[in-house]
């Protein structure tokens, strides 16, 4: 009997990794290329893309040795997006964060690639002039990025350091030995600090949150200039915001 038969679920975490391979920076990718990043062989690799191309899963390039994802995924994405309670039930949560912290508050997803902004409160814009988050932030040196990464598996957390851990600030971590240990703290404490790695002088504690699948969905954080966001008060700004990325963690499902 067909092992992937027999194991369906073996057969979709196959078709997930080369799903996986793809991201904003690397649209596009050669077999080779997919075969060597989800370590299946040259010939099964042909047929996930086959399959995954007559499904619209998978678009091929005119030259025709070119792979990128399909419309179809997007037509799915749109459905998720139209259904997603997160940003709808986290405004409250996110106001009474900023209150409690007297910092800006940002709320983002994980896009497979970036830390994506969905939602944020500042207090005080036009006095304090605080750096925000975009539209998209690394996932590695940011607190909302790690926070999220830390809960996110092994295969995603190797993509993202084979893409490249750049180097912002001299407090970014660009080892990835470094940035596994720093998951792996993160994931015990349950809380992660991004100090001045993205942006010079710009601090922040931010903690997960969790759908009702038990899976990470988002992460929410406290962030400013390092005087407000201080060293001494992150233990408890991480109660504060672990408090609330708790909190919102229930109200979406999660037990």
């Amino acid at each position: 009997m067909n092992n992937e038969k027999a194991n369906p679920v073996k057969s979709l975490d196959k078709v997930l990794s080369v799903l996986e391979c793809f991201s904003r920076n690397e649209r596009d990718l050669g077999l080779a290329d997919i075969a060597k990043r989800t370590e299946l062989p040259r010939a099964t690799t042909h047929r996930l893309l086959a399959a995954l191309k007559s499904i619209g899963f998978i678009e091929q390039a005119h030259e025709g040795e070119r792979y990128r994802l399909g419309m179809k995924l997007f037509e799915f994405g749109s459905v998720v997006l139209a259904n997603m309670e997160l940003q709808r039930e986290a405004q409250p949560f996110i106001s009474k964060l900023a209150n409690l912290t007297g910092a800006d508050v940002h709320l983002c997803i994980f896009d497979g690639a970036q830390a994506v902004l969905v939602d944020q409160k500042s207090l005080d814009v036009a006095t304090r002039n605080t750096r925000t988050l975009l539209e998209g932030a690394p996932i590695h040196c940011t607190g909302v990025g790690k926070a999220m990464l830390a809960w996110l598996p092994d295969r995603v957390v190797d993509r993202i350091i084979l893409s490249g851990l750049t180097v912002f600030t001299a407090n970014t971590i660009s080892d990835p030995d470094i940035l596994r240990q720093e998951l792996a703290l993160i994931r015990g404490r349950g809380w992660a600090l991004d100090d001045s790695e993205h942006q010079a002088d710009l601090r922040c504690v931010a903690a997960p949150i969790f759908g009702d699948t038990g899976r990470i969905i988002a992460a929410i954080s406290a962030s400013g200039p390092a005087n407000l966001v201080s060293p001494d008060r992150d233990d408890t700004n991480a109660t504060l915001v672990a408090g609330i990325a708790s909190q919102l963690s229930r109200r979406l499902g999660y037990t």
